[in-house]
């Protein structure tokens, strides 16, 4: 294989999370003996690719002014000949063209990890890491993600969701529907990633949830409110695989706040989510073993019937004194696709991404093997006496 495309950045607010993601894949398939080509797309919906994004200094040096620096070559998707296969061409005269033969999305958020980009990769047929359109479209919609649990029996904290439509119509009706729930509340932005606008009211104070609603609403045209668990242990559970999935160590997040905000998640102390603050971060989670292998199992059952493929994450809410499991969020490509809990799997990063990469090829090659034609009669059929044009224009 070539040429593997690292795809990072996008509109969303999760798009500094996602730069760091691709250059670690970066680095790392280097290593391996690939040829990774960094496709960065900025806020602004351009595609910039070179080996000069490949490394993190054009983006923390805010001297060098990347979304804007005419030095970065900009190209376009050509839509023509990319035939299982994408092709970039480079704007202007001179500028040789792009390859790509495997996808490796490192974006986080909308258009990226919610199964935009993955319906383009269908469109062309070639492989890409990660879960296919719909299991990555349901994981990245918190609101589905919960009616997925409900309709197969995964238990989940109870909740309720509306649109910004409905809430401007019929706010009094969606707030005394909210009461009714257990407090304290969670209201999250339904399609938002990192607790980027997630908000806890306490204590029944309605105009304070009005508040926080209307702060997910800036992020998100789609609100979901649920319960939250007392005796708070949050729990995290990756799975890599296709058809036999394998689910890693637990891990349990420590948090100082109300939530494990971004701060907790990225600055403090380098970061609980990207491995690096020790005491955020607990592996093994300090649960005994039945509820261990309870978690994994359950992971592993989530992950094959909502369909995932590759990788994802599913993270819980662990009520320490009930001794209950709720099955909360499913990131489909999780942040530096969670390689330290990986490493404390026993799988370094080298082997989680040849896995990764081997888990692809193999999708794609499982898909080519299905018949996407069909042979019809019924456009000939058109000029029969039965079915003319005249009888379909009444």
């Amino acid at each position: 294989m070539k040429n593997i495309g690292v795809f990072f950045g996008s509109r969303n607010t999760e798009h500094d999370i996602s730069i760091i993601t691709a250059q670690m894949i970066i680095s790392g398939l280097r290593g391996l003996g690939f040829n990774p080509i960094p496709i960065y797309l900025n806020k602004s919906g351009e595609w910039l690719i070179g080996e000069e994004l490949g490394n993190l200094k054009p983006f923390t040096d805010l001297d060098n002014k990347i979304l804007e620096d005419k030095k970065f070559s900009k190209y376009y998707l050509d839509l023509e000949n990319s035939v299982g296969k994408m092709i970039f061409k480079k704007k202007g005269l001179s500028g040789k063209n792009i390859e790509i033969e495997l996808a490796f999305p490192a974006f986080h958020g909308a258009y990226g990890e919610d199964g935009s980009f993955q319906g383009l990769l269908e469109i062309f047929n070639i492989p890409y890491v990660g879960c296919n359109v719909p299991a990555s479209a349901i994981a990245m919609d918190k609101a589905f993600t919960k009616q997925f649990y409900t309709a197969n029996n995964f238990p989940t904290t109870k909740f309720t969701v509306f649109t910004k439509n409905e809430w401007e119509r019929n706010s009094k009706s969606l707030i005394k529907e909210a009461e009714g729930l257990h407090w304290p509340l969670f209201v999250k932005p339904v399609h938002g990633g990192s607790s980027i606008g997630i908000s806890k009211v306490k204590d029944k104070n309605i105009s304070e949830l009005i508040n926080k609603i209307e702060v997910a609403f800036f992020y998100d045209n789609k609100v979901l409110i649920e319960e939250g668990v007392e005796n708070l242990m949050d729990v995290t559970c990756c799975v890599i695989g296709n058809e036999d999935p394998i689910a890693s160590k637990l891990q349990e997040s420590v948090f100082s706040a109300d939530l494990f905000d971004f701060e907790e998640k990225y600055l403090k102390d380098g970061g609980g989510q990207l491995g690096n603050a020790e005491k955020s971060i607990q592996i093994p989670a300090r649960l005994d073993s039945e509820t261990t292998e309870a978690i994994k199992e359950m992971s592993k059952e989530i992950y094959m019937k909502l369909g995932c493929s590759g990788i994802a994450r599913i993270d819980y809410l662990y009520d320490k004194k009930a001794k209950k499991i709720y099955a909360n969020e499913i990131n489909p490509l999780p942040g530096t696709l969670y390689n330290h809990l990986w490493k404390e799997s026993e799988i370094e990063l080298p082997e989680l991404l040849q896995k990764l990469i081997d888990f692809a090829v193999e999708n794609h090659q499982t898909k080519q093997k299905l018949s996407h034609t069909f042979k019809s009669t019924i456009l000939s059929s058109l000029n029969s006496t039965k079915l003319n044009s005249k009888k379909i224009a009444k």
